[in-house]
């Protein structure tokens, strides 16, 4: 993951419509036509930089927004150094903008800085747990959801964490995430759908890389497609560009997962090393979203999954208006999950945060499109395929409008 903080002007009822958009299951998505679709601009996944920031500022007062009677924490960094603390502002925004945009919410966000540490997620936890909070948002780092965890499990309220690391989820907490498992799958699925058939691959030796690795071999196995190169890389990319450029000729697809300027610098690579891209698909996650990919004549006409980009384009321009700067990519998972919580409140009655209800398999409809939390906690994602281009990133295969059985 590059960095999980890299940052139309709507009508006043289609900013209403996106909110109201996260209603529980299929007869209700159906009935919210005017959801604003999704985004990726700075789009980042995967757990490989996702680390807490350093020494922390000034804590941050403990604040309320709204008056609803349905309590929910909202867990953040808001004192962390650096873009954490950046990030942790521009999602607390998302959040307000959420509630001021749902109609009547019935929900008060208590919202707490757990200053980017373990110890203060679990402090701002137990005064949430303490204030009566029936569901927590957050933390934004893996290293603080078990400290949460720890807590919420023994009263059996759950959490919507926003950690890209898949091994913190289950047992109660969901991930609101990109996570680098659902890209995979998308463009594993569609390449073979157009007739790719033999796979290779080229990923870095790293967290994400790992979680890359174990979700392409399963996406591939599940095809009944086969893997006929397969190579990691460290700070030396030489002798695994080799390797793979002597066996692409038996590969019709080549995935490259890795952030903007990485993947392109493996590109290169593989051409320096006598491989021919043009004649094999190259494949790709949602990191490919950077300027440094669109730019690179190695990389054009490579397929990658992610979001569709005009949820987050409508998100931001009502977010600039807001608040007069621009929103962290990061923000719309905020927006998502209080969005979230204010229509379970509103339609589900006792029932509105049960695991039955979380994990319906209709899934819900957000600013980056549908998403369905997994009983292991993770979750899938409804991801379009983009083309790229010398102009930016160009869809070949909109976001699907519901999740298959």
């Amino acid at each position: 993951m590059a960095d999980p903080f890299d940052p139309k002007m709507t009508s006043p009822g289609a900013t209403r419509r996106t909110a109201l958009g996260l209603l529980l299951g299929a007869p209700l998505l159906s009935a919210c036509s005017g959801i604003q679709q999704t985004l990726t601009n700075n789009y980042s996944t995967g757990p490989a930089n996702e680390q807490p920031p350093g020494p922390a500022g000034p804590a941050q007062s403990p604040q309320a927004i709204g008056s609803g009677a349905v309590k929910v924490g909202l867990i953040l960094p808001q004192s962390a150094s650096g873009n954490a603390g950046l990030a942790a502002q521009s999602m607390k925004n998302a959040a307000e903008m959420a509630y001021s945009e749902f109609q009547n919410p019935n929900i008060q966000l208590l919202v707490k800085d757990d200053a980017g540490s373990a110890a203060g997620a679990q402090q701002a936890a137990q005064q949430a747990l303490n204030e009566g909070a029936e569901i927590i948002i957050g933390p934004l780092f893996a290293v603080s959801v078990p400290a949460v965890a720890q807590l919420t499990r023994a009263r059996n309220i759950p959490v919507i964490a926003f950690s890209t690391d898949s091994s913190v989820a289950g047992r109660g907490v969901y991930l609101l995430s990109f996570l680098p498992e659902s890209d995979v799958n998308r463009i594993i699925d569609y390449a073979y759908g157009t007739g790719k058939r033999s796979f290779a691959a080229l990923l870095p030796q790293n967290a994400y890389g790992n979680v890359v690795e174990v979700a392409f071999k399963q996406a591939v196995a599940r095809k009944g497609g086969r893997v006929v190169a397969f190579e990691r890389y460290g700070a030396d990319r030489s002798t695994a560009a080799k390797n793979i450029a002597a066996q692409l000729t038996g590969a019709d697809a080549l995935l490259l997962a890795d952030d903007g300027e990485a993947v392109v610098a493996t590109a290169d690579a593989l051409t320096t090393a006598g491989a021919n891209l043009r004649n094999v698909q190259l494949l790709g996650t949602g990191l490919w979203d950077n300027p440094r990919v669109f730019g690179s004549a190695s990389m054009q006409g490579g397929l990658y999954a992610a979001p569709d980009p005009a949820g987050f384009r409508a998100f931001s321009g009502r977010y600039r208006t807001k608040f007069g700067n621009d929103p962290v990519r990061t923000a719309t998972l905020a927006y998502d999950a209080v969005a979230l919580v204010a229509a379970l409140a509103r339609t589900q009655g006792g029932q509105r945060f049960t695991p039955e209800v979380l994990t319906n398999q209709s899934g819900f409809a957000g600013i980056d499109g549908l998403f369905r939390f997994r009983q292991d906690g993770g979750n899938d994602r409804g991801l379009a395929v983009m083309k790229v281009a010398s102009g930016g990133g160009q869809p070949v295969a909109g976001s699907p409008k519901s999740f298959g059985t």
